[in-house]
């Protein structure tokens, strides 16, 4: 149940207001915009009766959510959320993240090279595989924990945050110094883990599955930030459809749908949508042009000899041409108006 208030509530009001809520089971999420406030009643509000709730002096209006996600949903929360990080990097302030960095971390030399030379071309963010999920047991599994190290030392040299995934809740001591934490598309249900990371106050950077709808995928976020951490950053990385020429398929569509539906930031990887690339440019063109906060890309020294995904990462005077492009682009559809991801019809 959504209620906008009256323009000029006193907080004491509104407090008390919450207070009969409480009472009634419910929990109450306030949201307090330039124009309006509104209280987002979470838990079961089926016996709540709507007319009790229209008579309330303070009460502008008052309807029914339908959607199972709360927290994630706009209707609760109209403004866009903008997630900052300690050392001032922001996401989804109308701006153009570039999170940048190899699949995975390999060496001292590779990760510390590729960081400096994608700073070098305006990357926010480091990315870097430490625990890599690999659907052959025998293919490479990262360094795990010297990896993390080896990013550490990365973000030491050049000043770019971390983003890695993360595997398993066993593993969170480990992630305690990283900057965003990863959940991949294989753990976008892992319900338990979503659980301990709402339990943190870091940013949690969520793929979505492979084969889930955009429903399924506010869920997992919901999960989150049921428990409190609201700093959830939505990540589009296709799907999978029976086209074989590429990885997986990206579906554009959820970009926008994305953005009406939720107030999260969302970031596109179109490296695992392609697999291909060749086509990591023209991708994060269309989702930039969709709306998206953020990209996502894989960039390696020498992807030929690339411990995992080489066929999709750029190397580093790629993502330099690259880089250039998607800001020009980025900073002609501002100009329009064009990239907020949402439409009016």
């Amino acid at each position: 149940m959504i209620i906008v208030l009256k323009q000029g509530a006193s907080p004491e009001k509104i407090e008390e207001l919450s207070r009969i809520f409480n009472k009634m089971g419910v929990s109450v999420n306030a949201w307090h915009g330039t124009q309006e406030t509104v209280l987002g009643l979470l838990g079961d509000t089926a016996s709540i009766d709507i007319d009790f709730v229209k008579a309330q002096p303070i009460v502008a209006s008052v309807k029914r959510v339908q959607e199972p996600y709360k927290k994630a949903n706009r209707k609760f929360h109209p403004d866009n959320t903008v997630i900052t990080l300690p050392g001032g990097q922001v996401i989804g302030d109308g701006s153009l993240t570039l999170i940048a960095g190899p699949c995975s971390v390999e060496s001292e030399d590779q990760i510390c090279g590729v960081a400096q030379r994608v700073k070098a071309a305006g990357a926010n963010f480091l990315r870097g595989g430490a625990f890599k999920p690999r659907t052959s047991p025998y293919a490479f599994q990262g360094l795990r924990a010297e990896g993390l190290e080896l990013l550490q030392e990365a973000r030491k040299k050049t000043g770019l945050p971390i983003v890695t995934e993360i595997m398993s809740a066993s593993h969170l001591d480990l992630f305690e110094d990283v900057d965003i934490i990863q959940v991949g598309a294989r753990n976008m249900q892992n319900f338990e883990l979503l659980k301990e990371l709402g339990k943190l106050d870091k940013p949690i950077l969520l793929k979505r599955g492979l084969a889930n709808t955009l429903s399924e995928f506010l869920m997992s976020a919901e999960y989150i930030m049921s428990g409190g951490n609201e700093k959830v950053i939505l990540c589009e990385r296709g799907i999978r459809t029976f086209e074989n020429f590429t990885r997986n398929t990206l579906d554009i569509s959820a970009i926008p749908i994305l953005k009406n539906r939720s107030h999260l930031p969302v970031v596109v990887d179109p490296s695992h949508a392609a697999g291909i690339t060749w086509l990591v440019e023209p991708l994060s063109m269309a989702a930039i042009a969709a709306g998206a906060d953020g990209l996502i890309i894989e960039v390696h020294n020498d992807p030929a000899r690339a411990l995992s995904d080489g066929a999709q990462s750029i190397t580093p005077d790629q993502f330099d041409i690259i880089a250039k492009r998607l800001r020009k682009a980025k900073a002609v559809l501002s100009a329009e108006g064009l990239d907020t991801g949402v439409t009016a019809i």
